[in-house]
C-alpha cells in the first residue's frame, strides 16, 4: 500500500524534527551538562552512595571501626529480631496503623475533590481551599502537641463530653486517634491532585448528563471518575508500596507508656534501637526488613492492578 503525498509528508517532518532535535543537544551539551550535572551529582550523593549502608545490617558495627572493620555476621540480625517474642506485635502494629488509615485515609481526598469540584463560586471554593490545605503545613510535632491538649482530661473533647478520660493513655483510642489527625492534616492537600485531574474532565458531557437527568452519583460515575481513574490507581499502588512506612515522628510524639502496646511499631522501634541503646547493626536490618517488605508490597499490587486495569499500572 502506497503512502499518501500528506503522510509522507507528516512522517519526513517528524524525522526532521528528531533529528535537528539530536542536532541541536548535540551543538550545546556544554548547555545540558551545566543544568544536569548537580541534579545527577545531588542524586548520586545522597540517594545511591547511601545505599552502602545497608552492608551495616550484616555486621556488629562499630563506628570507630567503620563498616570493613567490624566484624561480619551474616544474617544474624534478621534472624533475632524475627525470632523475638515482640516481632509480631510490631509488625501487626504496623500493619494495623497503616491499613486501616489507608482504607479510612485514602479515599478523603477523593471524596473532597468531588466536593470542592461541585462548588460553583470560585471564591468560595479558594476559601474552602485555604482552610483545607493549611493543616499539612502544621509541623508534625506541633500537631502532637495540639492533639495532646484537646484530649487531656481537661481538654476540650472531655469538657464537650462532660467526661474526663486521659484518652493519650488507652492503647484501644491510640489508632484511631492517629489516623483522624492524619486524615484532618493530610486529607486537604493530597485533594490537590485528584481536583487538578477533574479539571479534565469533559464540561459538555456533564451538562448532557444534567440534562439527561443524571443524579450527582450518576454524574460522577459517567463524567468526573473517567477523569481521574488513572490518577487514583497510581496513588493507590504508590500508597500501598509505602505501607510499612508509618511515621516514625507522629507515633513517637503520640507514644506514652501507658499506650505503648498499641504504638510501639517498627519504625519507633529502629529508632530506640539504633539511635538511643546504639545498636546499629540490629536497627539497620529491621530497617531494611522493613523497606524489602515494601518493595514486594508495590511490586504484588502493581502486577495485580495491571492484570485487572488491562494493563495499566505505574
Amino acid at each position: 500500500m502506497k503512502k499518501t503525498p500528506e503522510s509522507a509528508a507528516a512522517g519526513s517532518g517528524g524525522n526532521s524534527k528528531t533529528h535537528n532535535t539530536l542536532v541541536y543537544i548535540r551543538q550545546h551539551w556544554q548547555l545540558y551538562v551545566i543544568f544536569m550535572l548537580p541534579a545527577f551529582l545531588l542524586t548520586i550523593i545522597f540517594r545511591y552512595i547511601p545505599m552502602g549502608g545497608i552492608a551495616i545490617a550484616f555486621t556488629e558495627y562499630n563506628p570507630i571501626r567503620g563498616i570493613f572493620g567490624s566484624e561480619w555476621v551474616g544474617f544474624e540480625h534478621f534472624h533475632r529480631f524475627l525470632s523475638s517474642p515482640d516481632f509480631m506485635r510490631y509488625l501487626v502494629n504496623t500493619l494495623k496503623l497503616s491499613v486501616f488509615g489507608l482504607l479510612w485515609g485514602f479515599p478523603a481526598p477523593i471524596l473532597l475533590a468531588f466536593l470542592l469540584n461541585r462548588i460553583l463560586s470560585a471564591k468560595t471554593k479558594q476559601k474552602i481551599q485555604l482552610v483545607l490545605y493549611m493543616p499539612n503545613f502544621i509541623s508534625v510535632i506541633v500537631l502532637c502537641g495540639i492533639v495532646r491538649i484537646l484530649l487531656a482530661p481537661t481538654g476540650m473533647i472531655n469538657m464537650m463530653l462532660g467526661t474526663s478520660f486521659n484518652f493519650m493513655t488507652m492503647p484501644s483510642a491510640f489508632r484511631t486517634i492517629y489516623i483522624a489527625s492524619g486524615i484532618w492534616q493530610g486529607a486537604g492537600w493530597a485533594s490537590i491532585i485528584y481536583t487538578a485531574a477533574l479539571s479534565n474532565a469533559s464540561k459538555e458531557l456533564k451538562e448532557a448528563a444534567v440534562i439527561d437527568g443524571a443524579n450527582i452519583i450518576q454524574q460522577i460515575q459517567a463524567v468526573e471518575w473517567p477523569a481521574i481513574k488513572d490518577t487514583v490507581l497510581i496513588q493507590f499502588i504508590m500508597s500501598v508500596g509505602n505501607i510499612m512506612s508509618v511515621g516514625f515522628e507522629k507515633a513517637y510524639a503520640l507514644q506514652t507508656d501507658l499506650n505503648l502496646n498499641a504504638s510501639e511499631i517498627i519504625s519507633t522501634y529502629v529508632y530506640k534501637k539504633g539511635l538511643l541503646d546504639g545498636d546499629y547493626g540490629f536497627s539497620t536490618a529491621v530497617g531494611l526488613f522493613n523497606t524489602v517488605i515494601n518493595v514486594i508490597l508495590l511490586v504484588t499490587m502493581n502486577s495485580l492492578v495491571k492484570k485487572m486495569n488491562d494493563g495499566k499500572g505505574i
